[in-house]
């Protein structure tokens, strides 16, 4: 049998001081939590959030506080059986690996074709989100308050780094109480924790990249950090591209091997806009079910990077926007999801054949890495899961949705009250 690999240990914390809670405005900054807040009370007209999606900060947090020794664990010959079989035909093209700690004295993992190694697009900025909490982290090991402040306060103006990227990202004026969903343009400013929620929450390119040289800024200058534009500047353009692409992705690998992960499982070698590419350059980005696994269970353990940095990153992963892909079936509504997605797609002529978004007939590829949090008449559901699948001419989009809904009426069932008793 396979063996999920994770290092044993046994963790105790003490206390806490997307994407984001939407109460999430005065600790952070982030404009757009302003607006989901108002309209969730009907003052401004919105989007009603599902319930899932309206936890306040304070439940959102890593979860597993005493975990230990899950190292061993067999994959489950029960949930193996029944992944394969919702797969179909379409067996070979999907890397699944789920790790259900529902209970977490008693975890249960399944995989298939856990190796599947594929460019996971906007996946990767999970790793950028860990590299510049890791970066916090060296500066200020036993300040959080000091990395509260640079995230809140430091002002990060969009240059050429955002080019070119079509996302849009939500621009809440609290003054006015105006949205504007729009592409980021040269001049932009907003604090460099908005930038980290455009970057995981509206899976922004451009706010990506510009997050990328910010934690290339961190990294260089330390404590000086931020520094004027000129300054930034000034070493951007006059360091060579050869040194820079080393310090880009020393800075990214770097923040994953510290945590235990395989960089050849799982790596972001680019930047996600084509400007920093060819000024700098980069390499092959890639993740495998198996390495993303690892990933999502060391936030819940809360060691991706340490306790602040994990609560945070996993706030930034809670969707308090539109649930799209694996996570959009109106079944899982009431559940909170900290999830992440990226699709890579592309098509050649064929007769018959209409190319469409997530469809494509030459490269279909689609991630999607989640935390489902569900209470469910008096038990509660908590599983990782992490699908990448290469199905050309089908709406992979609507595949992950529907194997999302089979996957979580499975580990219903599994955890299901016996017949004949109430629920606990």
């Amino acid at each position: 049998m396979k063996r999920l690999f994770i290092a044993s240990t046994l963790l105790f914390f003490s206390h806490f001081s997307q994407a984001y809670p939407i109460d999430g405005y005065p600790y952070t900054g982030i404009k757009r939590l302003d607006y989901y807040n108002l309209a969730q009370q009907g003052i401004v007209e919105g989007m009603q959030l599902p319930a899932g999606a309206k936890y306040p900060m304070e439940r959102i947090l890593p979860r597993l506080e005493a975990f230990q020794d899950l190292s061993t664990g067999e994959t489950d010959a029960e949930y193996n059986q029944q992944i394969v079989s919702f797969l179909g035909e379409q067996t070979e093209l999907y890397g699944v690996a789920l790790l259900d700690i529902s209970d977490p004295d008693k975890p249960i993992y399944s995989e298939h074709n856990a190796n599947y190694k594929s460019n996971v697009g906007s996946v990767g900025k999970i790793v950028v989100a860990t590299a510049l909490f890791k970066s916090l982290a060296e500066l200020y090991q036993d300040d959080i308050a000091a990395r509260e402040n640079t995230l809140r306060n430091t002002r990060v103006i969009a240059d050429r780094f955002i080019e070119r990227d079509g996302h849009r990202v939500p621009v809440w004026n609290i003054e006015s109480r105006e949205l504007n969903k729009r592409a980021l343009i040269i001049g932009d400013e907003a604090s460099l924790w908005e930038y980290l929620d455009w970057t995981l929450s509206a899976s922004s390119n451009a706010a990506a990249s510009v997050v990328m040289r910010e934690v290339m800024l961190l990294q260089h200058f330390g404590r000086d950090y931020p520094v004027s534009v000129e300054r930034a500047q000034e070493f951007l353009t006059t360091t060579s591209s050869s040194e820079l692409r080393e310090l880009m992705l020393s800075s990214l690998n770097g923040a994953l091997e510290s945590n235990g992960i395989d960089t050849e499982s799982y790596r972001q070698g680019s930047f996600f806009t084509a400007y920093p590419n060819n000024r700098i350059g980069g390499m092959l980005s890639y993740g495998t079910p198996r390495e993303l696994i690892k990933v999502l269970l060391s936030l819940e353990k809360g060691q991706l990077v340490d306790e602040f940095s994990s609560r945070e990153i996993k706030r930034l992963l809670y969707m308090t926007e539109r649930r799209i892909r694996y996570v959009s079936h109106p079944a899982l509504n009431d559940s909170a999801v900290f999830f992440k997605s990226g699709s890579l797609y592309s098509c050649e002529p064929e007769e018959g054949f209409r190319c469409g978004k997530y469809q494509g007939n030459k490269r279909n590829t689609l991630a999607s890495v989640a935390i489902i949090e569900t209470e469910k008449e008096g038990r509660d559901l908590h599983y990782l899961v992490v699908v990448i699948s290469n199905v050309l001419r089908v709406n992979s989009a609507v595949a992950h949705q529907t194997l999302g809904l089979r996957i979580h009426r499975m580990i219903e069932a599994r955890h299901a009250a016996p017949a004949g008793k109430d629920s606990l």
